[in-house]
């Protein structure tokens, strides 16, 4: 069965390539070369050129004894900064790094115990279905290459992610909307000693917006943020230009819809009280996801799961993943945990017998 062993080896390996978000090349190159060496057909899609990166997404194709319900296991090769020359240590039963730079199991855990999977049922010769991969670009800025996949070269509709934190067992299965919001108050300057009245100050324009919205969890299915406001300068001049970032999350895309325009009635209101103007810009980062959990996609994983010793468990995520982009695509995917821990900071680690317990459940899924 999984190699506990090589399955360690590489992943450290792996974790060894610098791969930051949009250089993705060194890493696309190992895997490349991993699967040709295995006889394993593999393509790149042209999503580097899209975004401005240097690779594409990867997707390879293993031919099984079966064509009926082929699967697709999917993660993502790039990795929050820091993460150029990651020293990765072993400690136990854990594998972390010197403390200077992110680890990479987000999501080179991922890869690991998908790559590790298909060994096993390689060098077994364990009959398996029609099995696809898919290695995305940019995923950790925006889900970028999810979002310029060529899907012409994916014709495999079910699609299973590992890229979830916490100990192997849970299967994500339902995800939120997401609509990231850019606001502008336009005031006046004058100097603010000498004649405030004739200025118009954007920062209590802003104050009097935001103070007016719902903000943190509106309900069980919605979520809204401030995150970044910015502008001003001396305290003499009263101050002319604020921006500031938003977002509203929701299960529901009507909620989503109608928290989107309180946030701009708020400013208008707040722009018409003080004399001032806005901009009220807004783009959807990506749509909801929900995967039948009587469908095949679930079903399998949580067989697979149990096969494994390992108690599945449903999950509804308030994050996004390339399952959000994917799934708007018209393919049925769950998102799945393998054990990292404190993603996106130095102190990432990852859990050596969650990663085998979850290699060992993606060799059940092969099978047939």
């Amino acid at each position: 069965m999984v190699n506990r062993q090589r399955l360690i080896d590489n992943f450290i390996n792996m974790v060894k390539v610098d791969s930051p978000s949009g250089n993705e090349l060194e890493m696309a190159t190992w895997l490349i070369n991993y699967l040709k060496e295995r006889n394993i057909e593999v393509k790149m899609d042209s999503a580097g050129d899209k975004i401005g990166g240097n690779c594409g997404n990867i997707v390879a194709y293993i031919k099984g004894e079966s064509s009926e319900n082929p699967i697709c296991f999917a993660a993502h090769m790039d990795q929050v900064m820091p993460c150029n020359g990651v020293k990765p240590i072993i400690d136990g039963n854990i594998i972390k790094t010197d403390g200077t730079t992110t680890l990479g199991a987000d999501d080179k855990g991922g890869i690991a115990v998908i790559l590790e999977a298909l060994e096993c049922v390689l060098e077994n010769k364990a009959p398996h279905r029609d099995i696809y991969l898919l290695f995305t670009v940019a995923e950790e800025i925006g889900l970028k290459g999810a979002k310029n996949l060529d899907t012409d070269i994916l014709p495999c509709k079910d699609v299973i992610i590992f890229d979830a934190g916490g100990a192997t067992g849970s299967i994500t299965y339902k995800g939120p909307t997401q609509e990231t919001i850019e606001v502008t108050f336009h005031g006046k300057k004058a100097h603010a000693g000498v004649e405030p009245e004739k200025g118009i100050n954007a920062i209590v324009a802003a104050s009097h917006a935001i103070s007016n919205m719902r903000i943190g969890r509106l309900d069980e299915v919605t979520t809204t943020n401030i995150g970044r406001i910015e502008g001003g300068g001396a305290t003499n001049v009263v101050t002319d230009k604020v921006t500031f970032t938003a977002e509203v999350r929701s299960h529901s895309t009507e909620k989503l819809e109608a928290e989107v325009a309180h946030m701009k009635k708020c400013c208008e209101d707040a722009a018409n009280k003080m004399g001032a103007t806005y901009e009220f810009k807004h783009e959807n980062a990506y749509p909801r996801f929900e995967l039948d959990k009587e469908g095949f996609v679930f079903k399998l994983s949580e067989e697979a799961l149990r096969k494994a010793g390992v108690e599945p468990i449903p999950q509804i995520t308030g994050g996004g993943s390339d399952a959000n982009i994917i799934a708007g695509f018209g393919y049925r995917c769950a998102v799945l945990s393998l054990g990292m821990y404190e993603v996106h900071t130095v102190n990432e680690y990852a859990n050596i017998d969650d990663m085998y317990n979850a290699s060992t459940a993606v060799y059940h899924m092969m099978s047939i």
